[in-house]
């Protein structure tokens, strides 16, 4: 590659990461709800024109990594034309939890199509039995309103609008997501003005090139043969074991392969992950480890092949509930990815992080008559590595959020946050420190119903070598002036004013 082709390329992979975080900023600021606008749960792309990513801003990799099933589903399933707009949250059609939204708008120059703007964004109630739309259920259909891959249009809207609890903040939120798209296929049209028609598909296909290289470049120190690991996803429901997921990683010189065949069947709770949520996994774990790391697209893909078996866990199939894969299965595939590499790269992985987004949904009537729904990612301790100690109450892995602030979430909810500190000695000692989590304890004011979809209450963050493990977390409900009672990682119930949900999350493994 010669230096000035290398350069057009530099300058279109900046250009277009550009776009996606403009259109990341569009949607933040136009959103209505708190979980996007302040804890920026949502994440932009670029596609081309045969709906092959193109670029991605630095969002969330559980989203990202996923996002271009999505995009297919619409583009083969709907005709769009210039002005309109895709949508699509069912799992077992491009989608990866219901919450999770995701728009797609064509980019047109003239009647030519070039490409395709996308985003996804978590709403904070998408219907069902339990506000949030995040509770433990027993199949897809009790965990809220399914959309297909369609058309927007205003019958679909107000289909909506009536299966939700927060009809005005729903609506919000989507026309942030329509804005941002239109000011991403906006910035896309002055990218191929600045490149030229003829020369712009030329040029992706050089950047798709150039990536696909640096993945084999990145990894071809890596030890070659077969490494294996094996993880647990804790119980839903007492008396059930824990869920089992192995994994055999093949590194050779052209493919990483990786073989969960052999992990538990779909289980009827929201544990389950689809295949899209795995293979988002898989790819954020490679990219963590290259050295160095390519610009992320379609190029990225090729080196690495995921199998899975239909029906399990890591691949499940429609009706089983999917809202805990998404935000607590992929976590643990990353600690299981990771785990498994440490073989083919010693002493470069780092000690296991919280591994949970320790998810917290609070729902019910506020003072005015209007219904609420609040849902929280929480923060927690980071594992150390060879060079550092960890982060403490950091989001990590799959999750790239922040807490909402106190005064963000009072403002808009009958809640009070009456605790919000570090949870000193939760991180795992060693020559470095694991990171410590957080204690976060919220008090409603109204009668509400919660949810909490946790993991590592049980199995801590693992060390590496003769490190201390990182501190389990903790649920916890204080009735009144009551007693603090521990609660199952996996819990739904009810609240009275007063009482109050208290969650520690985990800390973060130490290093030898």
């Amino acid at each position: 590659m010669n230096i000035q082709t290398a350069t057009d390329i530099a300058v279109l992979h900046h250009a277009l990461v550009g776009v996606a975080e403009e259109m990341g900023e569009a949607l933040k600021r136009a959103a209505y709800s708190p979980n996007i606008k302040e804890r920026r749960d949502y994440s932009c792309a670029l596609f081309d024109a045969k709906g092959r990513l193109l670029a991605q801003a630095a969002h969330l990799p559980v989203h990202l990594g996923s996002m271009p099933a999505s995009v297919q589903a619409i583009i083969s399933s709907v005709n769009l034309g210039s002005g309109d707009f895709g949508i699509v949250n069912d799992p077992y059609s491009g989608g990866t939890h219901l919450p999770d939204v995701t728009v797609v708008a064509p980019v047109f120059s003239g009647r030519r199509l070039i490409g395709y703007v996308a985003n996804r964004a978590h709403h904070a109630d998408f219907g069902g039995a339990a506000p949030g739309s995040m509770s433990p259920q027993p199949d897809l259909f009790g965990e809220g309103f399914v959309i297909p891959p369609t058309r927007v249009d205003q019958p679909l809207l107000t289909l909506l609008r009536a299966n939700t609890r927060s009809p005005e903040e729903r609506i919000g939120d989507l026309n942030a997501q329509f804005a941002s798209c239109r000011r991403g296929a906006a910035r896309f049209l002055e990218i191929e003005s600045s490149i030229g028609q003829r020369r712009l598909p030329a040029l992706c296909a050089r950047l798709f090139d150039h990536s696909r290289d640096l993945i084999r470049d990145g990894t071809r120190h890596w030890k070659r043969g077969y490494f294996v690991g094996v993880e647990f996803l804790e119980p839903a429901d007492e008396g059930m074991q824990a869920i089992y997921i192995p994994l055999q990683v093949h590194v050779q010189d052209d493919r990483l392969t990786f073989d969960f065949r052999g992990a538990d069947e779909q289980v009827p709770n929201s544990m389950n992950a689809v295949k899209a949520v795995t293979e988002s996994a898989v790819v954020y774990s490679v990219l963590c480890m290259c050295d160095p790391t390519p610009p992320v697209n379609q190029g990225c893909f090729e080196h690495i092949q995921v199998i899975t078996e239909l029906g399990t866990v890591v691949d499940s199939n429609r009706p089983a509930p999917v809202a805990g894969g998404n935000v607590e299965t992929s976590q643990r595939i990353v600690d299981l990815c990771l785990g498994a590499l440490a073989g083919a790269l010693p002493g470069r992985v780092p000690a296991q992080s919280q591994g949970t987004m320790n998810n917290l949904t609070i729902g019910g009537i506020a003072p005015n008559g209007e219904q609420f729904t609040y849902y929280e990612t929480i923060a927690g301790g980071c594992g150390a590595g060879p060079i550092r100690d960890g982060a403490s109450a950091t989001h990590s892995h799959m999750t790239n959020t922040l807490n909402t602030p106190v005064e963000a979430l009072e403002h808009a909810y009958p809640l009070r946050v009456e605790e919000y500190a570090l949870r000193e000695g939760s991180g795992g000692m060693g020559k470095h420190r694991g990171g410590d989590g957080v204690v976060r304890r919220v008090r409603t004011l109204v009668p509400a119903q919660f949810g909490l979809l946790t993991e590592r209450r049980e199995h801590a963050p693992k060390s590496v070598g003769k490190g201390k493990a990182g501190r389990q977390g903790i649920n916890q409900v204080r009735t009144g002036e009551g007693e603090a009672d521990v609660l199952p990682a996996k819990y739904s119930g009810e609240l009275e004013p007063g009482d109050a949900l208290e969650i520690r999350t985990p800390g973060g493994g130490g290093w030898k």
